[in-house]
């Protein structure tokens, strides 16, 4: 039998930057890497999508779609794949009909050839309609079953094993979604080799010889390149490789690494010259030279089959646990997992589930186990976002269905459903593109397309990003950053009330808390201003958790009633309403954009 060479997607450059650092990387510090890994030889990358589309919104100060514009400029003859979450399709959140199409058809105008399209739950329902989409606009539909190892101890219940994922491959196949290759996606790394090598004998023999199979996997348990191995002896075509220094630990494998191992194999190898690549590497990894690389990505965590986080879900979370001074939190976050997913219905941890898991978690942690409910996780349990493997946990599900029931804000997702998530959302008068474009009117910009996908996937921060994009949070986290302040001359920590300020003065310009701001320094000392006056013997309401003021949707004076929206946080990419707790005159005492600690005075009721 002829050696059969093995198709890989560079990863490096989407995957990467979202496991190793929460996809928060600059364009213009990664593209000239992308022209050396073409000019290496390489012709089938991940370009975007994920969480690298709100990312750039989100952190970045940067237009996903202007980043893949040059994305194509920098690889002309590449396939350019990207990452779709099904109805989700680049948000946690599930979208309408016609923002699904929107956003096939935004990424075939941006220079996409190819989209990766998943459903956490494996609920084909998810992918019907975005499969189509993604066909008509003439992209290549690369339809998705995930993947991944239940924690030990759990009766499978007849789910996660080889057979669970051929018969979800073949309701894909019965229900007649138009795709042109088949992944297997293992985003947190945790599905055995022997399962991976029985998933794609299984796989092969429905589809036959003539159907190309990827399969996708994470180091983060220390077993991918195991399972890489296993995958292409059951019968895969490709493998998703990445460079370093986004490679290995919570990411896929190093393509030098997969090329050693296969190196001398009679059965398998690369089409390539492993000089050029290592020069492209090398480069990468200087690129990246100054940008913070959290020690949790750079290493494999035998444990994390016990609590399944995804690299891609991990790293994000990491990074927002930093930015709210909250990595105290997080070993305790990762245990918390375990009953997330025992409990929650089975769903594969990748993302948008892996999220849910992962905000429930915390919410275990800051108010005691299942309390509280993150609203993305109570919604799954109650069937919001489709059809789990199995059901969830009937305490659970009523725990949920009693939390939403008790705010007015969820009082409209607090029954169990088996509609499908397209029926609902097409009926939901506050989604869609009428919405998003009323969204643009309001704030004054141009209706477009583009603008249109950005307001319904974004929200009020993309909105923020298209008012104005240098007064968007800078959210990438650099090397130099992470040293201690004595080293970095002139950055302080002022504390002011009980809150830290972290202060660097950089020229005319002051960095607060992450945020530059214009400043003037006098000589003297002159009275300031006294702040706006709490009502006399007023009830103050303080952050229940760390997070950023997302909006402020009570105005000061206002009367208001207990258990009214005075505000929304944004906590771990989880909108968090605080509300009154008591009826009378609301003085609020934070802005937008204002980070907070726990127990923080947001507002003061009289």
């Amino acid at each position: 039998m002829a050696k059969k060479n093995v198709k890989f997607m560079l990863t490096a450059f989407r995957d990467g930057f979202q496991s190793v650092v929460g996809a928060r990387v600059l364009s213009k510090d990664f593209l000239p890497c992308v022209e050396e890994a073409y000019d290496a030889g390489i012709r089938w990358f991940e370009a975007g999508g994920g969480a690298r589309f709100q990312s750039c919104y989100f952190y970045c100060q940067e237009d996903a779609f202007d980043v893949m514009d040059a994305f194509r400029k920098a690889a002309p003859e590449a396939d350019l794949q990207t990452l779709s979450r099904g109805v989700n399709v680049v948000g946690l959140e599930s979208q309408s009909s016609d923002m699904i199409k929107l956003h096939a058809d935004m990424f075939k105008k941006h220079g996409m050839s190819s989209i990766r399209n998943f459903d956490a739950l494996n609920d084909v329902n998810n992918l019907k309609w975005s499969g189509q989409c993604i066909h008509d606009a003439g992209l290549n539909h690369e339809v998705t079953v995930t993947m991944m190892g239940l924690p030990p101890g759990i009766d499978n219940q007849g789910t996660h094993t080889p057979e669970f994922y051929r018969d979800r491959l073949k309701l894909i196949m019965d229900a007649g979604i138009p795709f042109d290759r088949v992944c297997f996606k293992d985003a947190s790394g945790t599905a055995t080799p022997a399962t991976v090598y029985n998933t794609m004998k299984l796989a092969r023999q429905l589809l036959g010889n003539d159907i190309h199979i990827q399969f996708h996997s994470h180091e983060t348990a220390g077993n991918g390149v195991a399972c890489y191995v296993a995958a292409l002896q059951g019968g895969a075509d490709g493998i998703d490789l990445s460079m370093a220094p986004m490679s290995g630990g919570t990411c896929q494998p190093d393509i030098i690494t997969m090329w050693h191992c296969l190196d001398g194999d009679p059965d398998f190898g690369f089409d390539f010259d492993i000089n050029k690549v290592k020069k492209a590497e090398d480069s990468f990894k200087n690129a990246m030279k100054k940008y913070f690389l959290p020690p949790e990505a750079m290493n494999v965590n035998p444990q994390i089959v016990w609590s399944p986080m995804p690299g891609g879900a991990l790293t994000a979370n990491t990074q927002m646990l930093r930015d709210n001074n909250m990595m105290d939190k997080y070993d305790d976050m990762i245990a918390e997992m375990y009953d997330c997913v025992r409990l929650g219905g089975f769903g594969t941890s990748v993302t948008p589930v892996s999220q849910f898991y992962a905000q429930q978690a915390i919410q275990n942690v800051m108010f005691g186990k299942f309390k509280k409910f993150a609203p993305g996780y109570a919604k799954m349990v109650l069937g919001y976002f489709g059809k789990t493997p199995v059901p969830p946990d009937p305490e659970i599900v009523k725990k949920a269905s009693e939390f939403m029931a008790s705010s007015d804000l969820n009082k409209a997702y607090s029954e169990p459903t088996t509609k499908t998530v397209l029926e609902m959302n097409d009926a939901d008068p506050k989604k869609g593109g009428a919405v998003a474009k009323k969204m643009l009117e309001d704030a004054g910009l141009p209706v477009t397309d583009e603008n249109i996908f950005i307001a319904a996937s974004c929200l009020e921060k993309g909105i923020l990003f298209l008012k104005d994009p240098s007064k968007a949070p800078m959210g990438c986290r650099f090397a130099e950053e992470e040293k201690p302040a004595a080293a970095k001359g002139g950055a302080v920590t002022v504390t002011i009330n009980g809150k830290a300020y972290g202060v660097e003065i950089k020229g005319d310009k002051a960095v607060v808390n992450g945020k530059e701001v214009a400043f003037k320094a006098e000589a003297g000392l002159k009275a300031a201003p006294a702040a706006a006056a709490a009502p006399a013997g007023g009830e103050e309401i303080k952050a229940p958790v760390p997070g950023t003021i997302l909006r402020v949707t009570a105005t000061n004076g206002q009367r208001v009633s207990k258990g009214d929206e005075i505000l929304v946080m944004d906590v771990m990419k989880m909108e968090t309403p605080v509300t009154a707790t008591c009826d009378g005159t609301v003085t609020i005492t934070v802005n937008a954009t204002d980070k907070v600690a726990t127990g923080d005075t947001l507002a003061v009721i009289g």
